[in-house]
């Protein structure tokens, strides 16, 4: 750290999108704790988003790369995610070379939101369009009741109308992976005054940002009558139009 940069931005992104989640749930008065989540993807965000939902008292079920997806029907845990870690960024490798655990199966070719499992949670991590209207199906059928974007658009138009169909809450990945450019800004500030922040003070830096995010997205969909990703649209554009207005272009 001794020529900038900033603690926690591996994590922030995987980090951010489950402290959205944990405020989209105690907008319910509902906690993560006890919850079963459907993980999609093996990289920095889910690993990380994996983490943060064990260290907050959730199972996670499943983990998935592009060959296919690892269900632990007991949950992973810590030494079964430094396991995934260790094969998938450390050396490259593949889900299929994992041993997680003796009751773990590897399912091969297949995505993980088909599990034959019920799960409270999907969260998608990998790629773009990983979620299309089967997918979405298969979430709905597993008694999924909530869906947060950790990869950048991973939900596919009509998969996203299908969680608005069956009452599905849904945090967009334009505010529910917005940790990474948001502690990218705390890396600009501490490079700019010359500091360097403790893993703790950016965490909580981060969890305060995270927070008022999913504020500005639930004031603008109760102020303007629509759902949690029309009030993230509708937060950013008024974001960009005061921007605007105070620069004199309009």
């Amino acid at each position: 750290m001794s020529f900038g940069g900033s603690l926690i931005r591996p994590e922030a992104t995987g980090y951010g999108l489950v402290y959205f989640v944990d405020e989209m749930l105690k907008d319910k008065s509902d906690t993560l704790k006890g919850k079963k989540v459907a993980v999609s993807g093996a990289g920095n965000v889910s690993i990380y988003a994996v983490e943060k939902c064990l260290e907050l008292g959730a199972t996670v079920l499943t983990m998935s790369d592009s060959k296919g997806y690892i269900y632990e029907p007991e949950g992973f845990t810590k030494e079964m995610l430094d396991h995934v870690n260790d094969v998938k960024v450390a050396k490259r490798g593949s889900l299929s070379d994992c041993k997680t655990s003796s009751k773990g199966k590897y399912v091969d070719g297949k995505r993980p939101w088909g599990v034959d499992v019920k799960y409270d949670i999907a969260l998608p991590c990998a790629t773009q369009n990983e979620i299309e209207i089967d997918d979405a199906k298969a979430l709905v059928k597993a008694g999924c009741k909530l869906v947060a974007e950790g990869a950048n658009m991973p939900s596919t138009s009509e998969a996203i109308d299908c969680y608005h169909e069956n009452k599905v809450e849904f945090g967009p990945a334009k505010a529910a992976n917005a940790g990474g450019v948001a502690v990218s800004g705390l890396e600009m500030s501490q490079n700019s005054m010359r500091l360097n922040w403790t893993s703790e003070e950016v965490d909580q830096k981060l969890k305060d940002i995270m927070k008022a995010i999913f504020k500005s997205c639930k004031d603008a969909s109760v102020e303007y009558n629509t759902t949690i990703q029309g009030g993230a649209n509708i937060a950013g554009c008024l974001k960009v139009a005061e921007a605007m207005m105070a620069q004199g272009l309009y």
